[in-house]
């Protein structure tokens, strides 16, 4: 499957009132890339541990490592010291320095500046996620992660599953998004919270 249709799935699952996200995070395992890279934009001591696909634009940064199968959109710019993993796409527009991403989607204008970790997870529109802020993708009993649709819980099946950031939310630095949260369309994350339930859209988390 091509970029461009999963994005499409991650954008239209974003207006779902009950988003089953992780189906749409499925749709990773059936990614299909051919490596396309400018060496221009390419600079040195990156390692490619798989295939690459940059488009127009798209900058990678000094030490930054790449494993799995990525595509790196328009004008986004990655590293220095990235490390992305698994199937990962990054829409355009995109900014994320020396942070990890690991099986994930961002979607246009996303920033992971500083420090973060973002696991099995969907970033929507123009989400900003502060230093040190990580997303949770694992449960420590290590049973199937129940995705929290605002006290109903409901049974993802996946034994990692992180969380589905919506448009324009914003996460302060050092906050922790517990797996199988949802955060609304302009929600704000105040530093250090750690975010156990979901949060409807333009809430305001302490």
């Amino acid at each position: 499957m091509r970029p461009k249709k999963i994005v499409s799935e991650a954008e239209k699952i974003i207006e779902k009132s009950r988003p089953n996200f992780w189906e749409v995070i499925n749709l990773l395992d059936y990614l299909d890339l051919k490596k396309t890279t400018d060496k221009n934009n390419i600079e040195k001591n990156v390692v490619v541990n798989g295939v690459l696909c940059a488009a127009k634009g798209a900058i990678i940064k000094s030490g930054t490592y790449i494993e799995g199968l990525v595509y790196v959109g328009k004008n986004s710019v990655i590293g220095p010291n990235a490390y992305l993993r698994g199937n990962t796409i990054i829409d355009k527009d995109c900014k994320i320095s020396n942070s990890e991403v690991k099986n994930s989607i961002l979607l246009e204008g996303a920033k992971v500046p500083h420090f973060s970790y973002i696991g099995d997870s969907i970033i929507g529109k123009s989400v900003n996620m502060g230093a040190g802020s990580k997303i949770a993708n694992l449960r420590m009993d290590g049973s199937t992660v129940k995705v929290d649709f605002f006290g109903d819980k409901v049974d993802s099946g996946k034994r990692k599953l992180g969380a589905l950031v919506k448009n324009g939310a914003s996460i302060g630095v050092n906050a922790t998004l517990n797996c199988g949260v949802i955060i609304g369309k302009n929600c704000i994350i105040y530093p250090g919270t750690f975010v156990r339930k979901s949060a409807k859209d333009n809430e305001k988390i302490f």
